[in-house]
């Protein structure tokens, strides 16, 4: 049997085919599934689980059963993906801290997803609003700390989103983690 196409599916599905959404949940499932592995493997919470993340993050992308309009091919739509893994972290652990009422945030380091478990759901917080913060000053070095850290996407699938090289992905990774280091330390 022929493996459809994602691009085709993710075509077929702005046009409003519901069977093209319902064959394209299968194909990208084990490729989210270890996107949100990564954003979850320092983080024990009984609430929140690798399952539960990609089916979040999924009902986010396909709101309305179509796709977004900027949806163009297979890298743009984990592109996405890792934006709507961003926003349901974000959302939990804002629910979770609203729960336990704060307590003051620590000096944390941005490495690649590296971060201790005590610290993960704040971390995702700081991060949230400096890449907010990011934003205004470069939209682009955001997008790049989003697909790389959220998304966990490499240099040349972010370049190609992008329509960038994989060079300045590299520089952009870089200056963002030092604009990061400094705003995250500050709070």
């Amino acid at each position: 049997m022929v493996t459809p196409d994602i691009t085709r599916l993710l075509a077929d599905v702005r046009q409003g085919d519901e069977d093209a959404l319902n064959q394209l949940y299968p194909l990208v499932y084990d490729e989210l599934r270890q996107i949100a592995h990564a954003q979850l493997r320092h983080h024990r919470d009984a609430e929140l689980h690798t399952t539960a993340l990609v089916h979040e993050a999924y009902l986010k992308l396909f709101d309305q059963q179509q796709a977004p309009a900027d949806l163009k091919n297979r890298v743009h739509f984990y592109a996405l993906s890792a934006r709507a893994m961003r926003q349901v972290l974000v959302d939990h652990f804002r629910h979770q801290q609203a729960k336990k009422r704060g307590g003051k945030r620590k000096p944390i380091a941005l490495e690649d997803g590296s971060v201790p478990i005590e610290m993960r759901g704040e971390m995702i917080l700081a991060l949230d609003e400096a890449l907010d913060h990011l934003a205004q000053f470069s939209q682009r070095l955001s997008q790049v700390v989003e697909y790389t850290f959220f998304g966990g996407m490499t240099q040349q699938e972010i370049a190609d989103v992008l329509g960038l090289t994989p060079r300045t992905v590299r520089n952009d990774w870089y200056k963002a983690k030092l604009w990061l280091a400094r705003a995250l330390n500050e709070e």
